[in-house]
């Protein structure tokens, strides 16, 4: 039987990542995906808390089908809440779904640690005040991070339209020689199908967020995570 994961995805913008994170994993990985609510489209902090509010993401979670976990796959609408509000997102997400569930954020953090890592750089395409959050989070899980670059886009509809050339360019211009990897943390951004590419560009690992949610949302599931095609990350696998 494959592991099926469930991501809880808000709006529209690189959900197709997880079909190609599917095909890339093999016949026996399931990625369901619903769209949670997002009222507005906007890296603003306002915004980023109404999109990851309980009520939100609990009915997402209820148009669900059978799954054996579930990722919150949101970065921003999970550190947005501090290292505390983001636990607590979790666990009433969790109450719901009656499933291991997690969120993209501790993902991060989870791979991180699997990976042995201490010292990251960050290439952000938010803003820089919620860039800034996002390194608070990291430092909260016992990360450094050496370099943050923040592109400033405000929307998560623009970041989708970023493609290849733009992503890998992104990645190596913020790239840091003390880091002894780069997290690019947005699943509004497309890497699924380039994280080979961009790991050989910088000589390192590239942790990236729709591919972290993958890892962790099946993780929790108790799949076989050690593949090919998908980075240090699961080529390292589940670790414990």
């Amino acid at each position: 039987m494959p592991h099926t994961a469930g991501i809880l995805y808000p709006g529209y913008s690189a959900e197709d990542d997880y079909p190609t994170l599917e095909r890339l994993l093999g016949e026996d990985v399931r990625l369901p995906l619903v769209h949670t609510l997002m009222r507005e489209d906007a890296h603003r902090v306002d915004a980023l808390l109404d999109v990851g509010s309980d009520e939100v993401l609990a009915e997402g979670a209820r148009a669900l089908g059978p799954v054996d976990s579930v990722i919150w796959a949101c970065t921003s609408g999970s550190f947005v809440f501090g290292w505390s509000g983001a636990r607590e997102q979790v666990e009433k997400l969790q109450a719901v779904t009656g499933l291991p569930t997690s969120s993209t954020s501790f993902a991060f953090v989870h791979a991180a640690a699997l990976l042995g890592l201490r010292r990251v750089a960050v290439a952000a395409t938010y803003p820089a005040d919620v860039a800034d959050r996002f390194v608070d989070f990291l430092r909260a899980g016992d990360l450094e991070v050496v370099r943050l670059s923040s592109r400033g886009i405000v929307t998560a509809a623009e970041v989708g339209t970023l493609g290849r050339e733009q992503v890998l360019a992104f990645a190596e211009a913020n790239d840091d020689d003390q880091a002894e990897a780069l997290l690019m943390p947005d699943t509004a951004l497309h890497t699924a199908a380039w994280i080979d590419e961009i790991e050989q560009r910088l000589g390192k690992p590239v942790l990236t967020a729709n591919q972290v949610s993958a890892w962790e949302a099946l993780r929790l599931a108790g799949a076989n995570l050690s593949r090919e095609g998908l980075g240090s990350l699961f080529r390292t696998g589940a670790g414990r």
